[in-house]
């Protein structure tokens, strides 16, 4: 996990890779006081599962901390240091009554903290699905990081990273039904974009619904509404390559799917976006290419 980690944290953060490296050899490791260690503030975890930790916690008990904690001196008190990753190992010590663990210390800023908290927990797979596309957002928000680039750094593809995002666009009775187990991710997705999505979402948990009974159920919700049946749209004729690779060329810059309509050298040109924060993104690119000028 380490030397993924590292990879990851390379091409984000512009760094040798073996800067990072060294995280696998435990160098500049040392025992620290548990009492001296606090919470990162950039952790995004927001829920521990009490059962896990008791059995990491035994473990503790038993082999000791096996793995170091990722932290930082601490920015406010001297003599102290924050955690940046390791935080459940910290807590679990604690249920065992262990008084020391192992560090490694990082002269890590806020920002560099934020993005290693961010990418360690992500990539463990060990958070919720909430908690995933709301790091993917952070990414993107804090770090101008692309869908693109956040899904090869995290080896992961670019569709997943976009499904996770669009779970951030479900009404709060959803997401909150998403976040406590009661729906997985893939209920979730089904329901995005659906205008009854917190009563479809109640049904499906009340009727034990799997996934795909869940998508037959939107389906036929869109079909009930009493909407007269839409004309078959007309064919669209096929895009030469210089468009499509256009198109490419701009989704690669934006991180956003583009479509460009062209009709005899006069169009249009439609930036997909899924939130507000997204579209400052792009309004942003294009203020920032028009001072450069």
């Amino acid at each position: 996990m380490a030397k993924k980690l590292g990879m990851g944290l390379s091409a984000l953060l512009g760094e040798d890779e073996a800067d990072f490296g060294e995280l696998e050899h435990g160098e500049a490791t040392k025992t620290v006081a548990v009492g001296h260690l606090h919470p990162g503030k950039f952790q995004p975890r927001h829920a521990f599962d009490d059962e896990a930790l008791k059995g990491l916690a035994d473990s503790i008990g038993t082999k000791g901390v096996l793995q170091p904690l990722l932290v930082r001196p601490h920015p406010t008190q001297m003599g102290e240091f924050e955690i940046i990753a390791g935080e459940r190992r910290w807590r679990a010590a604690q249920l065992a009554q262990v008084h020391q663990v192992p560090v490694i210390v990082r002269e890590f800023n806020d920002l560099e903290t934020l993005e290693v908290a961010l990418i360690e927990n992500l990539q463990r797979q060990d958070l919720s699905p909430l908690e995933e596309a709301d790091g993917y957002q952070r990414l993107m928000d804090e770090f101008s990081h692309t869908q693109d680039a956040l899904a090869k750094a995290l080896g992961k593809s670019r569709s997943h990273v976009a499904n996770m995002l669009r779970l951030l666009t479900l009404p709060e009775p959803v997401r909150a039904l998403l976040d406590d187990g009661s729906l997985s991710a893939g209920h979730a997705r089904a329901l995005v974009g659906c205008d009854a999505a917190v009563a479809l979402a109640n049904q499906v948990v009340k009727q034990g619904l799997n996934v795909r009974q869940t998508e037959k159920l939107v389906k036929s919700a869109g079909a009930d509404t009493g909407a007269a049946p839409s004309k078959p749209a007309p064919s669209k004729p096929a895009k030469d390559a210089d468009t499509l690779a256009l198109e490419t060329d701009l989704a690669n810059i934006l991180g956003l799917k583009v479509d460009i309509r062209d009709a005899g050298g006069r169009g249009q040109v439609v930036i997909h976006y899924e939130s507000l924060e997204q579209l400052d993104g792009v309004l942003a690119r294009l203020t920032h290419g028009q001072s450069g000028a």
